[in-house]
């Protein structure tokens, strides 16, 4: 793909994301829900279908989280996650998509990608509070692969959606405005001290190699 397609294709991304955005919000899903939530066939579909969306209506993943938590509670964990994982893959594809016109980002990242391996390094990177969606673009433009990518996001998600989950499950009403300020501070220390541990060893490691070998 020539630069100029790259470009256009990346405009047309954002473009749209931002019409998406702007027409569409997070209540018109809210007031659905008791409707969604008494059959749970038509919930998971619907939710599923929300899911690959998402990143083009800009809203984070762990609204996904906070409407199972709402509706269902902490035993929908699991599907929670799950909507949360095919959540970020449109935006990984899109990252393998442009990969080729990235340059020094990709090399980049695939060189950070070869130290820390690739679960580790999609789970550390989903464990730091970072956008979602950058991650899954970043992983996608690295070359990871999918199935280390999925197993990584599953991984480094758990601690946000096992939050959103009982943050949904603790709302009296769901509104756009009991979204702000969803996750206690400690959590977020918590997440970017685990993501930082996880990364330290093989960076040191590969810290050390390269030291050697200026000698």
């Amino acid at each position: 793909m020539s630069r100029r397609a790259f470009l256009v294709s990346t405009g047309a991304v954002i473009a749209l994301t931002a019409l998406a955005a702007w027409f569409v919000s997070p209540e018109t899903l809210f007031e659905r829900l008791r409707w969604l939530a008494a059959d749970p066939v038509r919930f998971v579909t619907v939710l599923t279908l929300v899911a690959l969306v998402r990143p083009l209506l800009a809203w984070p993943t762990t609204l996904l989280a906070v409407v199972v938590g709402y509706t269902h509670g902490l035993v929908w964990t699991p599907i929670a996650l799950a909507l949360v994982v095919v959540s970020s893959v449109p935006p990984y594809f899109f990252g393998r998509h442009v990969r080729g016109d990235s340059g020094r980002f990709a090399a980049a990242g695939e060189r950070f990608v070869d130290t820390t391996g690739n679960v580790r390094s999609v789970a550390a990177s989903r464990l730091f509070p970072a956008p979602s969606d950058i991650v899954s673009v970043g992983a996608g433009i690295a070359d990871v692969r999918l199935r280390s990518y999925l197993l990584g996001t599953a991984l480094g998600e758990i601690p946000w959606v096992v939050g959103g989950v009982f943050v949904g499950g603790s709302l009296g009403a769901l509104t756009a405005d009991s979204l702000t300020g969803l996750f206690d501070v400690r959590l977020v220390v918590a997440a970017a001290v685990v993501s930082l541990l996880l990364l330290a060893g093989p960076l040191y490691r590969y810290a050390s190699e390269q030291n050697v070998r200026l000698r």
